[in-house]
C-alpha cells in the first residue's frame, strides 16, 4: 500500500492536483531519492507478496508501471534479489513432488476440518513491515480454535530460518501432541525440507492451500490485515518497544 500523506494517498493527491503518478515519481526520484527508492520497494513487496511469488521481476515491472512507476526491470531484478524475494521458483507449485527441487506441495487439510479445541490446526503465514529506511518480514502461526498468535519471529530476510524459528517458537510453547495439522501457502519456506522434517518430527501433519485460493489462509490473513492497521501503522507510544504487542498475543 502506498504511504499516506495525512489522509490522502499519492494517487488521491496526485489526481487532484492534475498531475500523473509517472511525473510524481519521476520528480521524487529527483529530489528525494531515498523515499523514491523506498516508494518503489514497498509497491514491489506488496505485489510480489500478494500474489505469492507467482510475479516474476517482468510482471512486477509491468505493474509498477501500470501504477505509473517509471522504472526499467533491471532496477525491480536487483531490488528482488536483494529483498530475498526471488526465492521461489514457479516450478515450486506444484502438486506432486517435483525432481528439480524435491520439495513436495501437500494436499488441503483445513478445509474439511471441524475443530473443536485448541492446537488442532495451526495456521502460518509471513509479510512484510515497512520501516522508515528497510524492511522486516514477520512469519506468525496462529492457533486455529482459538485465532491467538502461538508462534512468531521476524528477520530481515525471506530465507528459511524466518519460518523455522516461528514454528520452533510454537512448538516449545504449546508442546501439541501428534496429529496437529500445520495449514500454510506454498511458499519454499514451508515446503522445505528442514521445515518438514520439524514438523514431521513432532507429528504435525502438514497441509497446503489450492494454487490462487486466498480463503483457505482467510485467518491469518485477517490477522495480518488487523496487526498492520492497528498496531504497526499507528503512531508510536512513548515509552513501548516497537512490536511489544507480539509477546503479549500468544497468550492461550
Amino acid at each position: 500500500m502506498m504511504s499516506l500523506q495525512g489522509s490522502l494517498s499519492i494517487e488521491r493527491m496526485c489526481a487532484l492536483a492534475r498531475v500523473s503518478r509517472a511525473s510524481f515519481y519521476r520528480s521524487l526520484r529527483e529530489q528525494r531519492p531515498v523515499e523514491e527508492e523506498m516508494e518503489v520497494r514497498s509497491a514491489i513487496q506488496q505485489i510480489a507478496l500478494g500474489h505469492r511469488h507467482r510475479y516474476g521481476y517482468r510482471r512486477i515491472t509491468a505493474e509498477l508501471r501500470r501504477r505509473g512507476m517509471p522504472v526499467n526491470h533491471k532496477r525491480v531484478l536487483r531490488i528482488m534479489r536483494e529483498d530475498n524475494l526471488l526465492a521461489v521458483q514457479p516450478r515450486s507449485f506444484v502438486v506432486t513432488t517435483d525432481s528439480d527441487h524435491g520439495f513436495e506441495v501437500h494436499l488441503n487439510l483445513a478445509s474439511r476440518m471441524k475443530l473443536t479445541g485448541i492446537d488442532q490446526l495451526w495456521v502460518a503465514d509471513i509479510t512484510y513491515i515497512r520501516l522508515k529506511a528497510e524492511f522486516v518480514y514477520l512469519a506468525v502461526i496462529l492457533d486455529g480454535h482459538s485465532r491467538k498468535v502461538v508462534g512468531w519471529a521476524l528477520e530481515r530476510t525471506l530465507a528459511s530460518r524466518l519460518a523455522v524459528a516461528a514454528i520452533k517458537q510454537a512448538i516449545a510453547k504449546r508442546q501439541p501432541l501428534p496429529g496437529l495439522v500445520h495449514h500454510s501457502d506454498r511458499g519454499v519456506q514451508y515446503a522445505c525440507a528442514e521445515y518438514v522434517a520439524i514438523l514431521k518430527q513432532h507429528g504435525m501433519i502438514p497441509s497446503m492451500s489450492r494454487p490462487a485460493n486466498p480463503y483457505d489462509n482467510a485467518s491469518c490473513e485477517s490477522f495480518i490485515k488487523t496487526l498492520k492497521r492497528e498496531e504497526i501503522a499507528r503512531p508510536p507510544i512513548s515509552g513501548v518497544q516497537p512490536y511489544s504487542f507480539l509477546r503479549t498475543m500468544g497468550t492461550r
